[in-house]
């Protein structure tokens, strides 16, 4: 069974750092793009970020460029998401899913909806 699940949110201070995890099971991550979105309290999901199949290219939305990077462990079947510089607006749940895109155009969901992580960044 094809499943992503998200882990390692939590309650940070501004400025503080924390880094999701995206493991996957039932499929090799390695073959698709994968890409990180959040929701936060009533507005719509974004995507946050992405990253090509087989190492390739990286996108981020501009609201995280230079404090989020992406990146996947192919050993581990797991793409994780370091986030640092956090802001109170990065406070949302986080999903991640395999996407199609992650070019300049940008990136959609190719799976239904997990659980998600919860990140809230406040003082």
């Amino acid at each position: 069974q094809l499943q992503l699940v998200e882990s390692g949110g939590g309650l940070v201070q501004p400025g503080g750092s924390l880094r999701l995890s995206c493991a996957a099971s039932g499929f090799t991550l390695d073959y698709y793009a994968i890409g990180w979105f959040r929701q936060a309290p009533g507005k719509e999901r974004e995507g946050v970020s992405c990253i090509r199949s087989y190492g390739g290219s990286t996108k981020y939305a501009d609201s995280v460029k230079g404090r989020f990077t992406i990146s996947r462990d192919n050993a581990k079947n797991t793409v994780y998401l370091q986030m640092n510089s956090l802001k109170p607006e990065d406070t949302g749940i986080y999903y991640c899913a395999r996407v199609r895109g992650c070019t300049s155009s940008g990136f959609s969901p190719l799976d239904s909806w997990g659980q998600g992580t919860q990140v809230t960044v406040s003082s």
